[in-house]
């Protein structure tokens, strides 16, 4: 969060679109930043016990939480697909997670209850930075991102200091590792992701971000060997099915010209 910070006010300087940073800025960028690091803390909690794919496909569990949001505050009406796609895609994720819970440790359940507590951090922390970015045009999306990851990260720095963890990094991989996530997992994706968050409904919004789980829970098959079974992947396949019924748009009639 350091380092993609860094990098973000960094390039919005070089652009020439700097604006002076006031009070109300830190305000707005307290409540995401809040949110996203209890999303950290408990996802990477949840990463060392039930595994990367697992953990995120959890995480994004906010999927449900943010078209909630979005009827009842919003009122965005989902399309007539919607519903039938989010039933597909909840019985998938829980083939994935809760057709294994009797077999599970007290370690593994924890690391389930904290993936689902980290989707609730990250519904708070999509909305209230959606709601900043819509409300407030003081300072452009990539200058406000970079302001919210540097509030994130002292908070994580705060934490780290309480469990008494050492931040010191040691030769040339531990830097080349942090440096370029901080360039494309913060600086590069979240500033597509941002740019397209104020124009679209919060509840496809969600379904979008649903990709991510099934990305990293396919890549934590390839590249770290995890078991999975027929069931796991049948839940792979539903939610995949739910995430297209789901993000199916009802198409607007054109009014005939005269």
């Amino acid at each position: 969060m350091l380092f993609g910070g860094g990098m973000l006010l960094a390039w919005v300087a070089m652009r020439g679109t700097w604006r002076p940073i006031a009070w109300r800025d830190m305000l707005l960028a307290l409540l995401p930043a809040v949110g996203f690091a209890a999303d950290l803390i408990q996802w990477h909690r949840s990463i060392l016990w039930v595994g990367p794919g697992v953990a995120t496909l959890l995480t994004n569990f906010q999927v449900f939480l943010m078209a909630l949001v979005g009827l009842l505050f919003y009122r965005e009406r989902p399309g007539r697909w919607f519903v039938p796609g989010m039933l597909l895609a909840m019985i998938g994720l829980w083939l994935l997670v809760g057709a294994h819970w009797s077999v599970f440790d007290a370690q593994h359940r924890l690391g389930v209850w904290l993936g689902l507590g980290s989707g609730l951090a990250y519904t708070v922390y999509l909305l209230s930075f959606r709601h900043a970015l819509k409300t407030h045009a003081h300072l452009s999306p990539a200058q406000f991102l970079g302001l919210m990851s540097l509030t994130c990260a002292l908070m994580l720095w705060l934490w780290g200091l309480g469990e008494g963890v050492s931040f010191a990094l040691h030769g040339l991989r531990s830097w080349s590792v942090l440096l370029a996530l901080g360039f494309f997992g913060q600086v590069l994706a979240w500033l597509l992701m941002v740019r397209a968050m104020p124009r679209l409904p919060a509840s496809l919004v969600g379904l979008l971000l649903l990709l991510q789980p099934t990305l990293a829970f396919v890549l934590d098959v390839i590249l770290l060997g995890r078991p999975t079974g027929t069931g796991d992947w049948v839940g792979l396949v539903l939610a995949l099915a739910g995430i297209l019924l789901g993000a199916l748009r009802p198409r607007r009639r054109t009014q005939p010209t005269a």
